[in-house]
């Protein structure tokens, strides 16, 4: 193996103040208070912390403010947070509150701009582009308000283009394997590597260590997964211990 250092992230997903875990962004389930997972997946060695309001771009605003500002009183690895993102004044709000970079996807699709904007206040490492990817019949579409509203734009260009107007990171979810924990979308991964150059963040199916590896083969540089760790799957030394095996560099 190539010897990239790779980072396992756990991906939070949340509605008002519970943490939600559905298939394909659909049936949205209730698992308890993101804050307990956060800090239980922080004892476990968890390199970083994506928290998602999903919510947000529906009613127009991001209501991850309390969530953040408790969490950084316990956590201390980088947290990334997304969700109803549109302004500048919107990310210096969220990084206020305990964040250390923000995810975009619906207002940098309907306002590419934004993205040098954000990336020109905060520095590119602040600014990651969210990407919702659902397979077509040539490709992959870029999709917004979690997985449900087309874009029109070919996810593996939106990636690059992204990458060219400063964003500093890809959170790439497969919204067809989402949820479902049967494995990640590789040729997705490998699509956008093979454009990119600034890291990727693959997310969307993994039920085990396995899939983790897997996605790192086809190019990841980090891994987000949520129902893995959310349902008892594997514990956060379990898929950083397959990946040391696998012969990657994992943070111990």
């Amino acid at each position: 193996m190539s010897g990239r250092k790779i980072r396992l992230i756990a991906r939070l997903d949340v509605k008002d103040e519970n943490l939600v875990k559905g298939i394909q962004y659909e049936g949205l389930r209730k698992l308890g208070k993101p804050n307990d997972f956060a800090v239980r997946y922080y004892a476990g060695g968890i390199d970083e912390l994506v928290y998602l309001d999903t919510v947000a771009s529906l009613y127009g605003r991001n209501n991850l403010g309390d969530v953040l500002r408790q969490c950084a009183q316990n956590v201390f690895i980088p947290i990334t947070a997304g969700g109803g993102l549109r302004s500048t004044d919107d990310v210096r709000e969220l990084l206020r509150c305990g964040a250390d970079k923000a995810a975009i996807n619906t207002a940098a699709v309907r306002d590419p701009a934004l993205i040098t904007r954000v990336a020109d206040a905060f520095g590119s490492q602040c600014m990651v582009l969210s990407i919702q990817a659902k397979r077509t019949a040539n490709g992959w579409e870029a999709y917004c308000d979690n997985g449900r509203e087309h874009t029109g734009l070919d996810a593996v260009e939106w990636a690059a283009e992204g990458e060219r107007r400063g964003a500093g990171e890809i959170l790439l979810t497969s919204v067809d394997c989402e949820g479902l924990r049967r494995g990640m979308d590789a040729a997705l991964i490998e699509a956008v590597r093979a454009r990119v150059t600034i890291p990727v963040i693959a997310a969307g199916g993994a039920g085990s260590a396995a899939d983790v590896v897997r996605a790192t083969r086809a190019g990841a540089d980090a891994v987000a997964v949520g129902s893995l760790l959310h349902y008892g799957g594997a514990d956060v030394p379990a898929p950083k211990q397959t990946l040391r095996d696998d012969g990657w560099e994992v943070r111990r």
